[in-house]
């Protein structure tokens, strides 16, 4: 009997801002290991993978003494196109994840169709600025990259909450629960969950 193919993906981006190495399992046990020279973004990656369930291993060193935009982005493109990787025709997943993740005061929703369709819906701002050194607004640059480049239309809306790093670690816990429920293997599917038999 073959063995089971593993769902992983691995990703390298060069450009003349960054450089990012990036490995994703999605079937893994939330091993990470998370060094982008961002520490607010490696925080919310780490969280990504252990409530995600998903191995992740990421090195990244860009241009952040400009600042962290061109590093953040860059890591949504690597990590999407990791996932759009690992599921290669997206035969057999659930392909739809909802996730109300509640932290304290703060309550997100994240929903994703893992379609082929890139879209993104972020509504999840944030009274704060900055979170040490992190613009809270690359948050949403980080999303879009990741939906656009891993094929997803996603929507994130904060339902209530006023803390900003409340919120931040809010979206990245629901969209990682949201993504293990779409990507999970539906029994007796074989092929896309799709009436036109094609994501």
């Amino acid at each position: 009997m073959a063995a089971k193919k593993k769902r992983e993906g691995t990703v390298q981006r060069t450009t003349k801002e960054t450089e990012i190495e990036l490995y994703l399992l999605l079937d893994g046990t939330g091993e990470t290991t998370v060094d982008t020279g961002v520490p607010f973004l490696d925080h919310m990656l780490t969280l990504f993978g252990v409530h995600g369930f998903f191995d992740l291993r990421i090195k990244a060193k860009g241009d952040t003494d400009v600042d962290d935009h061109h590093t953040v982005e860059d890591i949504g493109i690597c990590l999407g196109q990791a996932v759009s990787l690992a599921l290669g025709d997206k035969g057999g997943i659930a392909r739809y994840g909802t996730s109300y993740l509640p932290m304290d005061e703060t309550l997100v929703r994240v929903v994703m169709d893992v379609s082929n369709r890139p879209y993104l819906h972020y509504e999840a701002d944030v009274p704060d600025q900055k979170l040490g050194t992190f613009d809270t607004a690359l948050a949403l640059e980080f999303m879009r990259a990741f939906a656009q480049h891993g094929g997803i239309t996603l929507h994130i809306d904060l339902l209530h909450g006023v803390n900003s790093h409340h919120i931040i670690e809010a979206v990245f816990k629901g969209l990682a629960r949201a993504l293990a429920q779409a990507t999970e293997k539906v029994a007796g599917l074989s092929g896309s969950l799709s009436s036109k038999g094609v994501l």
